[in-house]
């Protein structure tokens, strides 16, 4: 059994997602909800969340019961894909954390392998634009929360990405180096200025996320 990816994005356009319209709505943080998801021929995606306060005039939102100041809410998607957690369950996702406030979206979700992964977030970016995809997470998890972070490749130019896959797999970054610069600008049919350039840059947008630094 593959042991899945947990993935952590926001939205700040989540669609017409009726929790994040009940968060807007109300001026409350939605935190507290559970989803169950739907299967190829199985019932639509249900979302059940607690909150306070009156909810928006819609169809999809049911009050369930109350608890003290707290109603239990329940929406019953139809499967149109209008908000991302309908996403998420269409692909068999389930949602770990969901938080909703006036700002917009944040989800935490449970993707079986990379490449459902990959086809969720495109999907996700496609259809609520803008998507910032916070962190990736693969057991075995080592290290503090903090130590973890997601480190965006799609930063790199297919160029740039290039010219440092082929000073890796060289040995340019060995100690002691199984390639120069020269030997690797060679490989790529480039000058060893451009090969600096874009190894550079390289470098700089993956420490940029590493050491989470603001530099533009």
């Amino acid at each position: 059994m593959s042991s899945g990816i947990r993935a952590t994005v926001t939205f700040s356009e989540p669609g017409e997602c009726p929790i994040a319209a009940f968060a807007r709505t109300t001026d409350t943080v939605i935190d507290q909800v559970s989803t169950s998801i739907s299967l190829s021929g199985g019932p639509h995606a249900v979302t059940e969340f607690l909150a306070s306060g009156t909810p928006p005039e819609r169809e999809d939102i049911s009050a369930i019961f109350s608890y003290g100041e707290q109603t239990l809410y329940r929406v019953v998607h139809d499967g149109d894909e209008r908000c991302p957690c309908e996403c998420l369950g269409n692909h068999g996702c389930p949602v770990h954390r969901y938080i909703a406030e006036d700002n917009g979206l944040t989800l935490v979700f449970h993707a079986s392998d990379f490449e459902t992964l990959q086809t969720v977030v495109g999907q996700l970016r496609e259809n609520y634009p803008p998507v910032d995809v916070q962190q990736l997470l693969q057991p075995p998890l080592e290290g503090t929360p903090e130590d973890r972070v997601f480190v965006n490749r799609g930063r790199l130019t297919d160029r740039q990405r290039e010219v440092l896959e082929a000073a890796y797999e060289m040995g340019y970054f060995e100690r002691p180096k199984e390639a120069n610069a020269t030997e690797v600008a060679e490989e790529l049919g480039i000058t060893q200025s451009t090969l600096t350039e874009h190894l550079m840059t390289a470098q700089r947008k993956l420490l940029d996320d590493i050491l989470e630094s603001e530099r533009p």
